[in-house]
């Protein structure tokens, strides 16, 4: 059913390429305004190269090829002042808020990874989602929605605290799986403001962020110099149906149907979009 989002401004983050350009899409293609933010910039520890404004740019583009319009910023989630900025001053453009898709990430990975990894992927992949909430809350009213973008490999026990995946990845765990507890506390919290909050959790998603060497050399360490075609069915051991990986469109429409109406008693979700990857660790009783 077309225009399941007519008359709504959806803010995402990360919006640049990847997951958060589809989720602006697909929210764009049922009738929703975009804010668009993103860093557009390098961070020094990790290493692959993240998003650029000409990323964003392309963002804009697809966007307003939808005929819907959208105003785009650069801003990093880490930089609460910075980031209110760009969101009051959309807000003002587009004239409301209504769902709020918290989405930037990193992921640097790999034993040589510096220490300070930790930290810049906990203050991008945590601080970064609360900066976040912080900012738009004020522009959010009766009915709106608020998606976080989890990780199945997170919620994977022994995954992202391997030695061999380093610091970034120990970061990248803790931050994603204390986002899954946020959401069920605040979805508890603004359910009396009819306010709703739900979690997607994806698999292994066909982005740049998990198609670079570093993860390449992670997934097949028993290779020199493994290749794409090396690493695939080892992306895909993660899942349980038979997909190496997920396309983006796979969690946008996740992401659709939460932001949606027709979710409209959906809060403190954790809804897995992994093939089935997190089910063995589901049925042993490990924490989801």
């Amino acid at each position: 059913m077309a225009g399941r989002m007519d008359g709504k401004v959806a803010l995402v983050t990360g919006a640049a390429r990847g997951q958060g350009r589809s989720h602006a899409l697909r929210l764009a293609q049922e009738g929703a305004d975009i804010v668009a933010i993103d860093l557009c910039a390098q961070i020094e520890t990790v290493n692959y190269a993240m998003a650029t404004e000409a990323d964003l740019a392309e963002t804009v583009r697809l966007v307003e090829g939808l005929d819907r319009r959208i105003v785009s910023g650069v801003a990093d989630v880490r930089d609460r002042a910075a980031l209110a900025s760009v969101v009051d001053a959309a807000v003002a453009d587009l004239g409301h808020l209504d769902v709020v898709i918290t989405n930037a990430g990193i992921s640097p990975i790999g034993p040589d990874i510096p220490m300070m990894a930790w930290f810049d992927t906990v203050g991008t992949n945590l601080s970064g989602v609360v900066n976040t909430l912080q900012v738009t809350f004020p522009h959010l009213s009766e009915g709106a929605s608020i998606v976080c973008i989890g990780s199945m490999a997170a919620l994977m026990p022994g995954t992202m605290d391997s030695p061999a995946a380093g610091p970034g990845a120990g970061g990248y765990g803790f931050a994603k799986q204390t986002v899954a507890r946020l959401v069920h506390t605040l979805a508890l919290t603004l359910a009396p403001h009819s306010i709703r909050v739900n979690a997607v959790h994806p698999g292994n998603i066909d982005t740049p962020m998990l198609q670079n060497e570093a993860m390449y050399k992670l997934f097949r360490p028993d290779l020199e110099e493994p290749t794409h075609e090396d690493v695939q069915a080892a992306f895909g051991s993660m899942h349980k149906l038979p997909v190496h990986t997920l396309d983006p469109h796979d969690i946008s429409e996740a992401v659709l149907f939460l932001a949606s109406d027709a979710a409209r008693y959906v809060t403190g979700a954790q809804l897995r979009v992994d093939a089935g990857g997190l089910l063995p660790y589901l049925t042993s009783g490990a924490p989801s």
